[in-house]
Formats: C-alpha cells, structure tokens, sequence
C-alpha cells in the first residue's frame, strides 16, 4: 500500500473518528452523562468498546507477541484472561454492579465501593490504584500508536506520540465517556472486520 493510499484512510478514519467524538459531545449533558452515559449506553456498543478497549490490546496483541516468541500454547493465558475478564465479569457481576451503581448514584468505581462499604478509606485507596496504574498502562498504549505512526509516516517518533495524544484527547475531553465508546466501537468493528479477513486469506 502507498503512502498516499494509506494517508487518504487515515484522513477518513480521523474523520469519522471526528464525527463521533461530536456526537458524544451532542449528547452530553450532564455529569452523568459525561461519566457514565446517562447509564442508558446500548449494551452492544458498551461489549464493543470493552473489546477494543481490553481483549485487543491484552488478548490479541500482547499474547500473540508472547506466543510467537515462546510457543502457541501460551494462547491458553488468552482464553482464561477473555473468560475471566468478559464471561465472569460481565455475566455474573455486571448486572449486580450496575445495580449497586444506581442504588448508591455512584459515578466512579472508587466512589461505589467507598459507599457501599461506608468507607472512605477504601475510596482513596482504590483511586490511589487506578491514579497510579492507567497512566502506566495508557503510556504503553499510546506508545504502541505512536511506533506504528511512526514507522508508517516515517516521522520522528515525539512529533507521531504528539499527534496521537492530540487526536485522543480532544474526543476523550470533549465527548466524554459516549466519546470515547462510541470510538472504540468503531475500532472493534474494524479490528473484527480484519480478524475476519486475516483468517479466511491464511485459510485459502
């Protein structure tokens, strides 16, 4: 593929990544709804976004780097963190979170956990975690974004980590959490679009 090719998909993507980060912003009205989507976010887009968000980079990327390094039977770590992570959370604690959510009008984890258990120590401690532990993990993210622009677009690697940190931020602080979802929603969608694609091209 050209580079002007792939310039021109990127500049649809970045486009329509535009568009929806305004439509979250549209439907923003309130803290709520910048938090938490009003608590009314299709669950499909909500399963999508958790996709994106987690299984591709955890799951598909990490584990497969790990697996051509050291042997295929390390996909077995994969299965169990999808199964943990989506079946168990999702199926067998996600509605009874959810519920507490609303019963406490809770708008953040640390914020539930601190009301439910009537503590604020516990409050501070799991936002302690959650302060020190994304960024850490958002770092390596937006480092991963930054290297594939970079080799891409051969362009030095802080002008590539700039750009992305730029076009990420100005749909997450604007649009809020449907921003952000409905992005990532997008990004599964293609993720499961390529995946489909990859597996039927080796097969044939």
């Amino acid at each position: 593929m050209s580079t002007l090719t792939l310039g021109i998909i990127v500049i649809i993507y970045m486009f329509i990544i535009a568009w929806l980060g305004y439509i979250g912003y549209r439907q923003t009205k309130n803290a709520s709804d910048y938090l938490l989507g009003g608590r009314k976010v299709n669950p499909i887009i909500m399963a999508l976004s958790y996709g994106a968000t987690f299984i591709s980079a955890s799951a598909i990327v990490g584990f497969g780097g790990v697996a051509a390094t050291f042997g295929m039977g390390i996909q077995w770590l994969c299965l169990l963190n999808m199964f943990m992570g989506v079946v168990v959370a999702f199926i067998f604690f996600g509605r009874r979170t959810r519920k507490l959510g609303e019963e406490h009008n809770a708008r953040t984890f640390p914020q539930l956990l601190g009301l439910h258990y009537k503590s604020r120590s516990i409050q501070i401690f799991i936002a302690t975690i959650i302060f020190i532990g994304m960024p850490m993990y958002a770092a390596v993210v937006m480092k991963g974004g930054a290297v594939f622009i970079e080799q891409m677009f051969h362009i030095d690697l802080h002008l590539a980590l700039l750009i992305f940190t730029l076009i990420v931020a100005a749909y997450v602080i604007t649009g809020g959490i449907k921003g952000v979802l409905y992005t990532d929603a997008l990004q599964a969608v293609i993720m499961f679009a390529c995946m489909l694609f990859l597996l039927f091209w080796s097969i044939i």
